[in-house]
């Protein structure tokens, strides 16, 4: 998300390639060993839901690419899979996560400053849906994806949105973050300003967003620490 860095498309293409013929690649190792992994996981992102500020979407949502992110999405995930006979001994699985939350790193890192300066606000009009997730928790699911299984592996991948329960919006996590910082947000960045600065494909990520449900990831049974926004953000700013 670095604003000095255009969107062009030998960057696009960069973009594509460090995911996807990375993984394709492990994949293929994978397949070859003698000795395959009990699992194989891979995390790609919440972008494959199309932005809507009523639709809620769960693992078992049906998606088709939309934008450059979703075909991301799409193709990323494709080069991961397994073939057949060697996807019935190692288990598959998907992690979605939406925005990463940690101190030291990702989305907090940059937005930190400018609240701690009192130059934080909402992003376009603040009411498009804000899935995030905390470091320790998506950290947590891929732990548990790791884990031996008595069951046999699913002939297809596993898929577990990485999000928190909660389901917030961009207004919500701005105005929580100032509270808990002791400062104002009162400087809104309108749509118009995000596209100028960053170009319409990139800015999409921030004013616009999904409803995200992680509800395979509970019915796995998997327990949040911080599931809603005061908890994960009073760790990361606070300790």
């Amino acid at each position: 998300m670095n604003p000095l860095r255009w969107w062009n498309e030998s960057y696009k293409k960069d973009l594509f390639s460090s995911r996807i013929d990375t993984t394709k690649a492990l994949a293929q190792a994978i397949a070859a060993s003698h000795s395959p992994p009990r699992s194989w996981v891979l995390v790609s992102g919440v972008a494959c839901y199309k932005p809507s500020l009523t639709a809620q979407y769960t693992e078992d949502s049906e998606w088709t690419p939309f934008d450059l992110l979703s075909k991301l999405v799409k193709e990323w995930e494709a080069s991961a899979l397994l073939p057949e006979d060697v996807a019935k001994t190692t288990r598959q699985v998907i992690i979605r996560p939406g925005a990463v939350l940690g101190r030291d790193g990702g989305a907090m890192k940059q937005m930190l400053l400018p609240f701690w300066l009192g130059l934080g606000g909402t992003l376009g009009s603040g009411s498009q849906p804000f899935p995030w997730i905390h470091v320790s928790d998506l950290a947590g699911i891929i732990a548990q994806a790791l884990e031996p299984s008595t069951d046999s592996a699913p002939a297809s991948p596993q898929v577990f949105n990485g999000v928190a329960p909660a389901l917030n919006t961009n207004y919500e996590f701005t105005k929580e973050l100032g509270r808990i910082l002791g400062r104002p947000t009162v400087l809104p960045v309108p749509g118009f300003v995000m596209n100028a600065l960053m170009g319409s494909e990139r800015a999409v990520v921030l004013t616009q967003g999904q409803k995200v449900v992680p509800k395979k990831t509970l019915e796995a049974g998997f327990q949040y620490k911080y599931p809603d926004l005061t908890s994960a953000l009073n760790e990361i700013v606070k300790t």
